[in-house]
């Protein structure tokens, strides 16, 4: 797929799966608008690609629908959406203090299941008007889930919770949306270098990656920009999600 002078959504797009992902859409010529709540760190990444930086809570259908309609008076309409809006916060369902706070889980959900729906459906409307390439497609939506959709350990239960609702919604999506050419995959990744991993002391991060069969390191978030450009590139990708975990199974704990 020609991404040339082209229209690019990246949620997440300051920092992390998303910054990487936004840098290599841009280096093949996309137009790329980076939505963060962070908006200065999406601002100086935007500075350095020649982006446009817009403020974005995911979960909130006003300001989704906003930023969506500022991308689109600047790019046009988007050929690309990739969903890398996330957050991780640990908690178990009963703890010490009691069981967990409802809000802690609902939150959980906003942000990772019901914000990727949101910019899934604001930018799925928007591609639909979008002149068919010769395969016919449209547009492409990629989601980001998580090996914890599979295999979610003690403390995970809001986040698997929600990125199992990532992979669930993903086949749904491209079945409703194959009549239109657009096709909607999602990957999984395992423990990948995003600054919160980054931000945790190094033995704990060299424990983690000695989890991770082959290679025994951290994901890079320029290989989860790869397979995004794989997903956009390939046209029989479609309804999918694809772990990039290096054969990681998550245990219990």
């Amino acid at each position: 797929m020609d991404l040339k002078g082209k229209g690019a959504l990246v949620t997440g797009g300051g920092s992390g799966l998303g910054a990487a992902t936004a840098r290599a859409l841009a280096v093949r010529g996309a137009k790329v608008a980076l939505l963060d709540v962070n908006l200065d760190a999406a601002k100086a990444l935007a500075d350095e690609i020649g982006g446009l930086a817009l403020s974005c809570d995911v979960a909130d259908a006003a300001s989704a629908e906003a930023a969506v309609a500022q991308a689109g008076e600047a790019h046009g309409a988007p050929l690309v959406l990739v969903n890398c809006a996330g957050i991780a916060p640990a908690k178990r369902i009963v703890g010490r203090d009691g069981p967990m706070d409802l809000a802690d889980f609902k939150k959980v959900i906003d942000v990772n299941l019901v914000g990727s729906f949101n910019l899934i459906r604001l930018a799925g409307a928007a591609m639909a008007g979008n002149e068919p390439d010769g395969d016919g497609q449209r547009g492409v939506i990629v989601s980001t889930a998580s090996v914890a959709a599979f295999e979610g350990q003690i403390g995970q239960s809001a986040y698997a919770a929600s990125k199992g609702g990532v992979h669930s919604l993903t086949l749904v999506a491209a079945r409703e949306f194959a009549r239109t050419g657009i096709r909607v995959c999602a990957i999984a990744p395992g423990i990948f270098g995003t600054p919160m991993v980054l931000g945790m002391p190094q033995e704990v991060q060299d424990s983690l990656a000695a989890q991770i069969p082959f290679p025994s390191r951290l994901g890079k978030p320029e290989e989860f920009a790869r397979l995004v450009e794989s997903i956009v590139d390939n046209p029989m990708l479609n309804g999918e999600t694809i772990r990039l975990d290096g054969a990681i199974r998550m245990g219990a704990k």
